[in-house]
């Protein structure tokens, strides 16, 4: 879910999520998490829900965004939306860095035969 507030639409973001705001707490599926601080009304403040459910939130501050991504494994989430510098040869053997299409929308695609 891409937001330009931390206070968003509480269907909005059940909606993005998948986590259904119950009054025993935040729902997906059969699980049920608690929540220290229970949502109330038609906006939630996606930064408390974040922390609460192990969401992913990065911030970019240069475009005014909030990222709000899906539940981590072990505790471990991004702690930002920029890509570690990758260089691989391109189908010539030329070497292609990932930085120079800093700035522009990339989609990678992974595949392992194993």
């Amino acid at each position: 879910m891409i937001t330009n507030s931390l206070t968003v639409d509480r269907s909005a973001f059940e909606t993005a999520t998948g986590w259904q705001l119950k009054p025993e707490g935040a729902c997906k599926g059969e699980v049920c998490i608690p929540l220290t601080e229970a949502p109330e009304g038609e906006t939630v403040n996606v930064e408390s829900l974040s922390t609460q459910l192990g969401l992913a939130l990065v911030h970019d501050a240069d475009k005014g965004l909030w990222a709000i991504g899906p539940e981590t494994l072990g505790g471990r989430a991004l702690a930002t939306a920029v890509a570690p510098e990758l260089t691989l040869p391109d189908l010539d053997g030329n070497e292609f860095s990932l930085s120079s299409l800093r700035g522009k929308k990339v989609l990678m695609v992974a595949w392992s035969p194993y």
